[in-house]
């Protein structure tokens, strides 16, 4: 199975209160069923044409109030994360796992490659950050950042937790007695993943790259948005709510009033941006209408007038 959502999947199933877990894996059984039974719902999600957050966008609308939250969150995230055509596999494995877990049956993760195991942790830390506020993904960046120092600057620290024959349950405890009551419970809870689901000699590099991706996180939380006239609450709470849909977690808004934009807004989160202004749109019909620009047309260096024909695309 896809090593991100292994990751993910494992962090669903740790927050879910023990006595739920049947529950949320006959949910699981029952939204693979609906997949099978509704063709245009798994023509939507086995399509390769449709992105991986239009198949996720899809599977939080049709299952809001319908199942728990976990469960949604899990099953968007599996659609998602997959290759379209192993979307009804992914959720199938969701479900088996969940009942697995609801059992007491408590498997290891199975050994993986450096950048695989890199990526189930990346997976386990998503699911993590969909749960936290831009603050609290902030606290956790510098929180990895100095354990990954203390580790890294102290050897006894470090070949014990890169030692693969102490038992993984003992190394988490290690860092549950250096970290508990110290940071935040997120933090702790990836940490101690970060032992059970990546590799023992890359716990440094482990660290050091959530790091990273904690910040990358924080980044696309964050919706910096440039107007040209004021937002109002409505307007902002529409547009938070648009944003979430596209990126799966709340996002927060920065504007920023810029009246030369003339009308409309650009918004850029993450490596996103949606250029909706008129001078945008005046720009990109410059472009088109004049290949070599407004100045080597007002120079005559540009070609010439289009003497009564109509550029293609123009209105």
């Amino acid at each position: 199975m896809n090593p991100t959502l292994q990751g993910y999947a494992a962090e669903v199933v740790e927050e879910v209160d023990p006595e739920q877990l049947p529950v949320m894996a006959a949910e699981f059984a029952a939204i693979e069923r609906l997949v099978l039974a509704t063709p245009l719902l798994h023509a939507a999600l086995t399509d390769t044409a449709v992105t991986g957050s239009a198949r996720a966008a899809i599977m939080r609308d049709l299952l809001e109030g319908r199942v728990s939250e976990p469960a949604r969150r899990a099953a968007a995230f599996a659609t998602s994360a997959v290759h379209a055509p192993e979307s009804v596999a992914a959720l199938n494995w969701l479900a088996l796992k969940t009942h697995r877990a609801a059992e007491g049956q408590h498997e290891a993760e199975p050994p993986l490659g450096l950048l695989q195991a890199r990526r189930r942790v990346g997976g386990y830390a998503r699911a993590i950050f969909e749960t936290l506020s831009t603050a609290q993904l902030e606290g956790m960046e510098d929180e990895l950042f100095r354990f990954a120092q203390i580790v890294g600057s102290t050897p006894p620290l470090r070949s014990a937790l890169v030692d693969r024959d102490l038992a993984i349950e003992a190394r988490q405890g290690l860092v549950t007695q250096l970290l508990e009551g110290k940071v935040q419970p997120g933090t702790l809870a990836l940490v101690r993943y970060a032992i059970a689901g990546g590799r023992a000699r890359d716990i440094v590099g482990t660290l050091n790259w959530l790091v990273e991706q904690t910040a990358a996180a924080r980044g696309w939380r964050i919706a910096r948005v440039r107007a040209a006239a004021p937002v109002d609450d409505a307007q902002q709470s529409d547009l938070s709510a648009s944003l979430a849909d596209l990126a799966g977690s709340p996002v927060e808004l920065q504007v920023v009033i810029e009246p030369s934009l003339l009308s409309g807004a650009v918004i850029q989160i993450g490596d996103l941006q949606v250029d909706a202004t008129a001078r945008g749109r005046l720009d990109a019909l410059r472009e088109h209408l004049v290949p070599g620009g407004w100045d080597d047309r007002l120079t005559g260096k540009g070609r010439g007038p289009t003497h009564g024909k109509t550029t293609e695309g123009a209105v």
